[in-house]
């Protein structure tokens, strides 16, 4: 059986970018992003409201080993542009990748850069066979960033009701990217 073990404490660097694993002191952020329309719409709603709650979420997330989530910043900047997730999900068989900026940061090449770091980051020690994602078939911009990285169209699932596209690459792709 394959070692599904990710470097949760990892810092991850691209040339403009710096992944650093979720913290509390993100808090602020992850109450900005989540209320976002976009994660509204594309990821559902969290609930958000306010600090404390944001600091549960991300508590939530920290306590979870099958959730990783890193903080995507410019380098040697304190400047949160969005993050980058690594999910085992109880109805998918391998860990799934997923992203989510604020809008002044798409359309720039931030989240392929660092969706494409983490990964090679994470298949360096041979821990994942294949690298899924799921998106719903109206988020576009998600689809086209997939498809940049390499992923394909495998099919589309039904979960609780909800009309999901699973997207799959074997994970030796991010090898020597």
């Amino acid at each position: 059986m394959t070692n599904h073990s990710v470097p949760t404490d990892a810092i991850i660097h691209s040339p403009r970018l710096q992944m650093t694993p979720i913290a509390s002191d993100d808090h602020a952020f992850i109450q900005v992003l989540t209320n976002t329309p976009e994660w509204i719409r594309f990821i559902g709603n969290r609930n958000i409201q306010n600090s404390d709650d944001a600091r549960a979420y991300i508590q939530k997330i920290r306590d979870n080993p099958n959730l990783h989530f890193w903080v995507v910043r410019p380098i040697g900047e304190d400047l949160p542009m969005g993050v980058v997730s690594f999910i085992k999900r109880d109805y998918l068989d391998h860990h799934d990748i997923g992203f989510a900026f604020l809008m002044e940061f798409t359309r720039k090449g931030y989240a392929q850069e660092a969706a494409r770091a983490v990964l090679q980051e994470l298949v360096k020690n041979g821990n994942h066979e294949q690298i899924l994602a799921t998106t719903i078939p109206d988020n576009v911009a998600s689809i086209q960033l997939l498809e940049k990285l390499g992923l394909t169209l495998e099919r589309e699932l039904d979960v609780e009701g909800l009309r999901l596209l699973l997207y799959a690459t074997p994970a030796v792709t991010f090898i020597n990217d």
